[in-house]
């Protein structure tokens, strides 16, 4: 049982230490393009779109999510993988990480 506490208390440090680091380290590398003309450099955290329907290119080395709602909020409604692009006629916000 001691073992038990001993490995569950070393993965929630782990777990915690995951949590705390710095949001740069967690920002992807490259662009992404929300079509016709926004351009993110190496993009971390939620973008918003008004344009209808949302084109969405993924140049980065991370995964884009696009949601249904602004502010990154509403369903998941497509995951755009690296290299890859999506167009959403109800799509409002994408996150990139």
């Amino acid at each position: 049982m001691r073992r038990l506490t001993t490995v569950l208390g070393a993965l929630a440090a782990a777990g915690a230490m995951a949590l705390t680091l710095p949001g740069t380290a967690l920002a992807a590398t490259g662009k992404l393009v929300i079509a016709p003309s926004t351009v993110i450099t190496d993009p971390s955290g939620c973008y918003n779109s008004s344009i209808v329907p949302l084109i969405v290119f993924n140049e980065t080395d991370g995964t884009a999510l696009v949601y249904s709602g602004p502010n990154c909020t509403g369903s998941v409604i497509a995951v755009v993988p690296p290299g890859g692009g999506t167009t959403q006629e109800f799509g409002s916000s994408v996150f990139v990480r």
